[in-house]
């Protein structure tokens, strides 16, 4: 099971580990020596750079799941307007074959909107392997006429071979997501952070370490919910697959 498929396992997982790195920062104040104030600037400077360091991590990545899930909503896009340039190309066809594709296409098509919405590992399997099925069935039904193709049979036969592309981009996409030693890095900067801060306090107060903690957290989980494109809250929607499925449907 991975973590980052969970945005709210998240958010409660980095909230306990970096409120107890505040909490072990006070403790190792209270059991040493507890920080003199001719030493309290340099310290300042210290924390201000971890922090602005945390700060700048956070950004860098939220940017980068930002751009995967702009990448994402493109891809379906270009999904759904190679399906159904394919869906016009087939009248260039022969009339046996050109039945078989639309046929073929609108069951494609329900299959790539399943994608989309389905949350569920195990029928997400079932329909990426049904979803080859058909790219076999789909390239097996312009393939006879690639002996001795003429111009408009090569229009469709290329049309099919953007269909069976813009699935292995979108694919490729959703896989694509922020390296784990990024995140490694992240978590540790935000502990040594929450640490720094329950060493440098002069009193022990649960609301000051409390705050950072807690807008960690919700950090990791906001980058996490973007980067889970199944698991998290926002989600591609399949507007331009659904769109042309209806239309296909009155046809």
């Amino acid at each position: 099971m991975d973590l980052l498929d969970f945005p709210l396992l998240v958010l409660i997982v980095s909230f306990v580990v970096l409120l107890l790195a505040a909490w072990t920062g006070d403790l190792l104040r209270e059991r040493t020596r507890a920080l003199p104030d001719e030493e309290r600037g340099d310290y300042s400077v210290v924390l201000g750079a971890t922090l602005t360091l945390l700060g700048l991590l956070i950004g860098f990545s939220f940017s980068m799941a930002v751009s995967r899930y702009d990448q994402r909503k493109n891809y379906e896009e270009a999904e759904a307007n190679a399906i159904g340039t394919e869906y016009v190309r087939a009248d260039l066809l022969p009339v046996e074959d050109a039945s078989r594709v639309r046929e073929l296409l609108k069951k494609y098509l329900d299959q790539r909107v399943l994608f989309y919405t389905t949350r569920n590992q195990q029928k997400l399997a079932k329909i990426n392997s049904d979803t080859a099925e058909l790219q076999k069935e789909l390239w097996s039904a312009v393939r006879s006429r690639t002996a001795q193709p003429t111009p408009l049979v090569a229009l469709a036969i290329s049309g099919m071979n953007d269909v069976l592309n813009s699935q292995g981009y979108t694919q490729a996409a959703w896989w694509n997501r922020i390296p784990t030693p990024a995140w490694g890095l992240m978590v540790t900067i935000a502990f040594c952070c929450n640490l720094l801060i329950g060493y440098g306090a002069r009193r022990r107060d649960a609301r000051i370490f409390l705050i950072l903690p807690f807008a960690v957290s919700i950090a990791f989980w906001l980058i996490a919910d973007i980067e889970s494109p199944h698991g998290g809250a926002i989600r591609v929607a399949a507007h331009n697959l659904e769109s042309l499925a209806h239309s296909l449907q009155s046809q």
